[in-house]
């Protein structure tokens, strides 16, 4: 019988599980991060290691990561511009819950 797993949530409240999920919305968000893990990108190096990511997805992606508080993009007056993206600290703590999930998937996967 399935049993709601946050049964304690009082209506109304978003809860917590679907917080994160708000968050990490579909597989380029997460590759995304996980790229970031490594260290800072420019759009360029994240385009090429995304492989079949269009130049409008990666853009809204970054746009949204940025807007919640998940990535810093720093702009540096160059021409043409250079873009140069990182995790924030919010970022940097979804990386226990994305190693868990791959470790789940190359388990069960």
């Amino acid at each position: 019988m399935y049993e709601k797993y946050e049964a304690d949530c009082p209506e109304g409240i978003e809860c917590s599980i679907e917080k994160a999920l708000n968050v990490l919305n579909g597989k380029w968000t997460f590759l995304i991060i996980r790229d970031l893990f490594g260290g800072t990108k420019r759009f360029g190096e994240l385009r090429k290691s995304l492989h079949g990511i269009s130049p409008k997805t990666l853009s809204e992606r970054l746009k949204e990561l940025e807007e919640k508080g998940i990535i810093h993009r720093t702009a540096y007056p160059t021409v043409p511009p250079t873009v140069e993206y990182s995790l924030t600290p919010k970022g940097e703590s979804l990386k226990s819950i994305i190693k868990e999930m791959k470790l789940w998937g190359a388990r069960w996967g």
